[in-house]
């Protein structure tokens, strides 16, 4: 299931720059724009939902001096 999650949220994001780059080349109509624009704002909130739910489970296997703990994800502590 979490492969398929994978799957799914790469497959997104791949649509989106698809969506970008289509959008950025000055050759659309402004209907096919707007399309475009709405397409993309749904899978902006589609990935960005996927990204916190990641969030969530790494701050949730966070692991300090044998106890769980949470921490915010991409800060390292810094030794002193």
């Amino acid at each position: 299931m979490a492969e398929k999650k994978s799957a799914d949220f790469e497959k997104s994001l791949e649509r989106l720059e698809q969506l970008v780059g289509e959008m950025e080349s000055g050759q659309l109509t402004l209907e096919e724009m707007i399309k475009h624009f709405e397409e993309g704002s749904g899978l902006v909130k589609s990935c960005t939902k996927k990204l916190n739910e990641v969030e969530q489970k790494i701050e949730k296997l966070v692991k300090k001096d044998g106890e769980l703990s949470t921490e915010p994800f991409g800060i390292k502590e810094q030794p002193e």
